[in-house]
């Protein structure tokens, strides 16, 4: 049973926004400042990734932990209504990868930062993680991931 009303959820659902989040923000500050240059939430792309380089054919995407199913420290699973996040977050999960797939065959490379990667008890140093996404973007590898450092 979900301890808020249906209209008091739908409320703080529509309040929750896919872009311009604070770990986006972060990522996005820190790589302008080292020099690079990005489009934001390009939607000719599939998933539309919060950060692409057409100059490097890469993208980056900024996950939370919790809407995308991280298996991490800032990931839990809700106490209530537990069928529909279930159902909801493996969702996520799926087209996220599906998404990846698409991208990297059509010939781009992705990244996911996850956002544990940036907060959290485990997390990495912000230079640590600047280092890896710099790294990345100039390297020729299809796909990076970005998470906490595991304990």
């Amino acid at each position: 049973m979900d301890v808020l009303t249906e209209k008091q959820r739908k409320l703080n659902m529509r309040r929750i926004g896919p872009k311009n989040t604070k770990p986006e923000m972060l990522v996005r500050r820190a790589l302008h400042a080292r020099g690079f240059r990005y489009r934001l939430h390009d939607k000719k792309l599939p998933g539309k990734p919060d950060l692409v380089f057409p100059r490097y054919r890469c993208v980056i995407f900024v996950n939370g932990c919790f809407w995308h199913n991280h298996n991490c420290s800032l990931f839990k699973w809700p106490k209530t209504n537990r069928q529909f996040w279930r159902e909801k977050l493996e969702g996520n999960r799926l087209r996220d990868q599906h998404k990846m797939e698409v991208l990297i065959e059509s010939g781009w490379r992705v990244l996911v930062i996850w956002e544990c990667a940036i907060k959290g008890v485990n997390r990495l140093s912000i230079d640590d993680v600047w280092e890896h996404a710099t790294a990345f973007i100039q390297s020729g590898s299809k796909y990076g991931d970005i998470g906490e450092k595991m304990p």
